[in-house]
């Protein structure tokens, strides 16, 4: 039984990542949740007792998935500049969402920090993995001030989710990305990293 618990749970969680993401948080109700996992809402308070448990739960799904993903580029190159480009490469990837709906990570962010301060420092950590592992990539191709230039990179990406949604405008979010890229392509190349 702990196992079938388990994975309510889990379900419980993506549904309410999904939710919190195209809805907004506030506008997300326990039973919109309990509807899309199709149980009961007395049996969701087996589970999450608050709506605040269930984003602590939202926002650690979301952080080890981050930390997957950025594991995952680095097993995939040495070069930071490579890397650097995968993180571009998800801002693509992920053109039509971004357009719909913003960023995840910047909407989240922006709606806690209205009035739930707790909370969003809580969600920070997520932009916190993205720094900290940009200021890596910056610091090993030598550039002045990585973090910096992380917190730079991390706020145009940010800007241009805005934007795209602001407008629902794909080509947008590619022509400012295609501009991150020539920025990115300017930075000399360091060779690889043993």
């Amino acid at each position: 039984m702990p196992e079938r618990g388990d994975a309510i749970r889990q379900q419980i969680i993506e549904a309410a990542n999904r939710l919190f993401y195209q809805r907004g948080y506030n506008q997300t109700s326990f039973r919109d949740i309990a509807d899309a996992v199709s149980i009961p809402r007395g049996n969701f308070y087996y589970y999450f007792k608050t709506k605040d448990d269930i984003l602590y739960a939202v926002i650690d799904h979301r952080i080890e998935s981050i930390r997957a993903t950025l594991a995952a580029w680095d097993a995939t190159s040495t070069d930071p500049q490579h890397k650097l480009r995968l993180f571009l490469a998800m801002l693509r990837n992920s053109d039509s969402e971004l357009a719909q709906y913003g960023c995840p990570m910047g909407s989240l962010n922006i709606e806690l920090g209205k009035a739930q301060p707790v909370l969003k420092a809580k969600a920070r950590q997520m932009f916190d993995l993205f720094r900290d592992w940009l200021t890596v990539q910056l610091t090993a191709l030598e550039v002045s001030q990585p973090q910096a230039m992380a917190l730079h990179l991390l706020g145009r990406a940010q800007g241009i989710a805005v934007m795209a949604q602001t407008y629902n405008d794909t080509a947008l979010l590619h022509t400012e990305i295609d501009q991150l890229v020539n920025m990115l392509n300017a930075i000399p190349a360091k060779s690889a990293l043993p």
